[in-house]
């Protein structure tokens, strides 16, 4: 009888029996999906429950306190529930509300047309290089005059009426919409149309699919600086001559020695600021939504 050798396969080490090594944790995940842990969301939330508005409430808060324990006099800092009345008084008597009107009418004249030739003349400034030599020198010597410089001379040239203020606002609402467009369209990634146009693309398509939706966000940063410009502006303006609006209220306020309704014209247009940077906000979620941004922790 023969001896059967029966050949047995041997078996496998250990090592190839080990699962394969588990997949690297992502730390670099997009910002949808980190808004997607619940717990996350509630202790940001908690740490700052009013978003952007937290520290305002917080300064107003204290700013109370301090009036009613005696630190700050009525005289120097009227407490915020005081100008919230004062508030509330002059619009109950008609003075209020017309002075508001025409100064928003006067921002939004002048910040029309500073962001319209700011526009125009980034957009030139950026696509052609006769535009840069034309418009670049003259924006960067307007930059660093300040309102109030031209204020005398707007007001030797263009006399002390309405037009004079909507220009003021426009000056200071088309410079930097100018200098933030020309950077933004100068500031796009060439290798971005250089793949475009091996693609087949032609000029416009370059211009309208790569150049502007790359220039987009350094208009939304030039909207927001002229916003806040044109603001400025009509502070400015409304100091020359002016006979409504919330720079005259704050005029004869000053002179009346009249303190809470200073402070009245002031928190208008600090609230004017601030609904003006959650305009480009809004603007920023909705035409960006394809940009991935970073989310800060």
């Amino acid at each position: 009888m023969t001896d059967l050798i029966v050949a047995t396969t041997p078996a496998p080490p250990t090592d190839l029996l080990r699962t394969a090594p588990a997949r690297p944790r992502d730390v670099f995940l997009p910002s949808d999906i980190r808004r997607q842990s619940v717990f996350g969301t509630l202790r940001r939330r908690l740490r700052w429950p009013l978003g952007i508005y937290t520290t305002p409430v917080v300064v107003l808060v204290v700013w109370e306190l301090l009036t009613q324990v005696g630190v700050l006099k009525p005289t120097d800092a009227p407490a915020p529930t005081d100008i919230v009345s004062t508030a509330v008084t002059l619009w109950n008597d008609g003075i209020l509300g017309p002075d508001l009107v025409i100064s928003v009418q006067r921002a939004a004249v002048g910040l029309a047309l500073g962001l319209s030739v700011g526009v125009v003349t980034g957009v030139l400034g950026g696509f052609l290089r006769s535009g840069e030599y034309l418009f670049n020198g003259v924006a960067q010597i307007l930059n660093t005059i300040p309102l109030l410089a031209v204020l005398p001379l707007f007001v030797v040239w263009f006399g002390i009426d309405e037009l004079t203020k909507i220009l003021l606002i426009a000056f200071g609402a088309g410079v930097p919409m100018y200098l933030n467009l020309f950077a933004a369209i100068r500031g796009v990634d060439q290798r971005l149309i250089e793949m475009a146009r091996t693609t087949g693309a032609g000029s416009w398509r370059v211009v309208t699919r790569v150049l502007l939706p790359g220039a987009l966000p350094g208009f939304l940063v030039g909207l927001r600086f002229s916003l806040a410009y044109s603001i400025l502006g009509l502070v400015a303006a409304e100091t020359v001559n002016a006979d409504e609006g919330l720079g005259f209220l704050i005029t004869q306020a000053q002179t009346y020695l009249q303190t809470n309704k200073v402070f009245v014209g002031l928190v208008i247009y600090s609230i004017l600021g601030l609904v003006a940077d959650q305009f480009v906000r809004i603007l920023e979620r909705v035409l960006l939504r394809w940009r991935p941004s970073f989310e800060a922790a």
